[in-house]
C-alpha cells in the first residue's frame, strides 16, 4: 500500500510538470492526487497494513484490527494538522493577492511609470530590474513581473528588445522573492511554517540574493550589445500621465504596500500567526476602499469597478487550490512511516533524507541540486518535500539555504518559476532562445550567490 501511495505521487507530479504537453490545468492532478492519497492513507491505517507518524514524531497504529476511539482522533488529529498547516500558508495568499488587486483596480501601479525617465538601455535595465528586486519582495515575483512588464510595454516598444529586458525581470524578481518572508510561496511557506524568522531570512538572504541579482545585469551591462544605446521612447506629457492614473492611485499603492510590510511587524509584536496579520492588512484596506473616491465626479454606479468584490474575482484561485493539493499529498507522504534508522521511526520525506545524506554527506550540494531541480520542477512541493524531509530548528543554516536555492533557481529556465511562465505568456519568449540567452546569466548569478552565502553561514553571519 506504501508503494502505491508513493507511485501515485510520482504519478501525479509527473503529470504535473507536463501541464502544457498534455493541456491539462495542474490544478486537477494535484487535487485528485491529494484526494486519493488520503483516501489510502486512510484505508490502509485503519486495516493496519502501516504505521503513520504525528507532528510530533509519535507513531500512530491499529493494534489487531481494533480502532480504538482513541485510534480514530489521532489519525483526525493528523488531518486537521496538515490540513489546518496548508490552510494559514492559503490564508495568507488570498490576503496578498486580493491587496495586490485592489491596487491594481485604483491604478496604483502606474505610479511606478513616472519613476522612468531614462533613454539609456542600461540605465533603464539597471532601474526595472532594481525595481523588480525591491518590489517583488513586496508584493511577490510573479505579480511584480507581471507589473513591470506591462509597464515595459509603454517604454519599450521594439518586441525583439523588450524580450532582453523581460528575461533579466525574471531573474531580478526571482532574487527578490528569495529574501522576503512574503516575497515568494516558498519563502511564505518556510516562515509560516516556522522554519526560519522574517529578521533572519532577510538578513541570511539579503546579499546573497543581491548578487544574484547584480552579477547577471552587470554582465548584461557590459557583454550584449542589445543594452547599449538608447530607446526610442514616445514623449508623454504630464497631462497624458495623469488621465492614467486615478485621484486614489498613490494613496491605494502605499497603503496597499504599507499593509503588506505591516504584516512581520504584526507577527513580531503579537507572536500571532502571518495570516492574521494578513487578515488585519486586508481589513485595512478594503475599509478604504469602500470610502475613498478614485474620480472627480465619482458615483455610487461606479463603485463597483474599484470594490474589493471585484478584486476577489480576479484572483487566480485555481493557483490557491493547486497549492491545496500539492501541499496535502505532500503531507501524506511525509506521515507515512517508511522505516527506521537507529531504532526511530521516520516519514518517507524524512527517510529519504536521511538516505541522501549518506549517499551525497555534503549537504550543501544536496540542496544546491535542489535549485537545479526547482528550474525543472515547480518549487512548491520540493520545498514542501524538504520541510519533511529535514527536522533542524528554527533559522538553521539549511533553511536559508532550501530558500535561496529554491527561490533563486528557477531563473535558470523559463518555466523554472511563475515569473518565468508569466514573462513567457505575456511576451510570447520562446524556451530555446531563453536558455541560450539569459539562462547563463542565471546560473553564474545562482552559482556566486550560492556560495557567498554558504560563507556567511559559516561565519554565522
Amino acid at each position: 500500500m506504501t508503494a502505491i501511495i508513493i507511485i501515485l505521487f510520482v504519478l501525479g507530479y509527473l503529470t504535473i510538470t507536463l501541464e502544457h504537453p498534455l493541456k491539462l490545468d495542474k490544478t486537477v492532478p494535484a487535487l485528485l492526487m491529494a484526494a486519493l492519497m488520503w483516501a489510502l492513507l486512510a484505508i490502509g491505517f485503519h486495516q493496519g497494513w502501516f504505521t503513520l507518524i504525528d507532528a510530533h514524531e509519535h507513531t500512530l497504529s491499529v493494534l489487531n484490527g481494533v480502532i480504538s476511539d482513541k485510534t480514530e482522533e489521532s489519525f483526525t488529529n493528523l488531518l486537521l494538522h496538515h490540513l489546518g498547516k496548508t490552510a494559514e500558508i492559503l490564508i495568507f495568499l488570498i490576503g496578498a493577492m486580493t491587496i495586490v488587486e485592489i491596487i491594481d483596480l485604483h491604478r496604483g501601479f502606474e505610479i511606478l511609470k513616472g519613476w522612468v525617465k531614462t533613454k539609456s538601455k542600461t540605465r533603464l535595465l539597471w532601474i526595472i530590474s532594481i525595481l523588480a528586486f525591491f518590489l517583488s519582495a513586496v508584493i511577490d515575483n510573479l505579480t511584480a513581473t507581471i507589473v513591470l512588464i506591462t509597464l515595459l510595454r509603454k517604454l519599450v516598444k521594439n518586441r525583439n528588445e523588450r524580450i532582453w529586458f523581460a528575461g533579466l525581470i525574471v531573474i531580478a524578481a526571482n532574487a527578490g522573492g528569495a529574501w522576503s518572508p512574503i516575497g515568494d510561496v516558498t519563502t511564505t511557506m518556510l516562515w509560516i511554517g516556522k522554519r526560519t524568522s522574517a529578521a533572519h531570512l532577510v538578513e541570511r538572504l539579503f546579499l546573497p540574493s543581491l548578487v544574484n541579482l547584480v552579477v547577471p545585469v552587470l554582465l548584461a551591462s557590459f557583454f550584449l550589445p542589445v543594452f547599449k544605446g538608447n530607446i526610442e521612447i514616445e514623449e508623454t506629457s504630464k497631462e497624458e500621465l495623469d488621465s492614467e492614473k486615478l485621484l486614489s492611485s498613490r494613496t491605494m499603492l502605499f497603503l496597499g504596500l504599507g499593509m503588506i510590510l505591516f504584516v512581520p511587524v504584526f507577527k513580531t509584536v503579537t507572536h500571532l500567526p502571518p495570516y492574521l496579520g494578513m487578515m488585519l492588512g486586508l481589513g485595512v484596506v478594503w475599509l478604504v476602499s469602500e470610502f475613498i473616491h478614485p474620480e472627480e465626479d465619482f458615483s455610487e454606479e461606479k463603485k463597483h469597478l474599484y470594490s474589493a468584490h471585484k478584486a476577489l474575482s480576479r484572483i487566480e484561485m485555481s493557483s490557491i487550490l493547486f497549492f491545496l493539493g500539492i501541499l496535502m499529498a505532500v503531507s501524506a507522504l511525509e506521515s507515512i512511516v517508511y522505516g527506521s534508522i537507529n531504532g526511530e521511526a521516520m516519514g518517507s520525506l524524512r527517510y529519504l533524507a536521511e538516505v541522501l545524506n549518506s549517499a551525497i554527506p555534503n549537504q550543501s550540494i544536496v540542496i544546491s541540486l535542489l535549485g537545479v531541480l526547482s528550474a525543472i520542477i515547480d518549487n512548491v512541493p520540493l520545498v514542501a518535500a524538504s520541510m519533511g524531509m529535514y527536522n533542524a530548528p528554527i533559522d538553521a543554516s539549511i533553511w536559508h539555504l532550501i530558500a535561496y536555492a529554491a527561490g533563486t533557481g528557477g531563473s535558470m529556465l523559463i518555466i523554472g518559476s511563475a515569473a518565468g511562465v508569466a514573462a513567457m505568456g505575456m511576451e510570447k519568449i520562446d524556451f530555446i532562445w531563453y536558455m541560450k540567452k539569459i539562462s547563463w546569466l542565471a546560473v553564474i548569478g545562482y552559482g556566486l550567490g550560492y556560495l557567498l552565502l554558504l560563507f556567511m553561514e559559516s561565519l554565522k553571519f
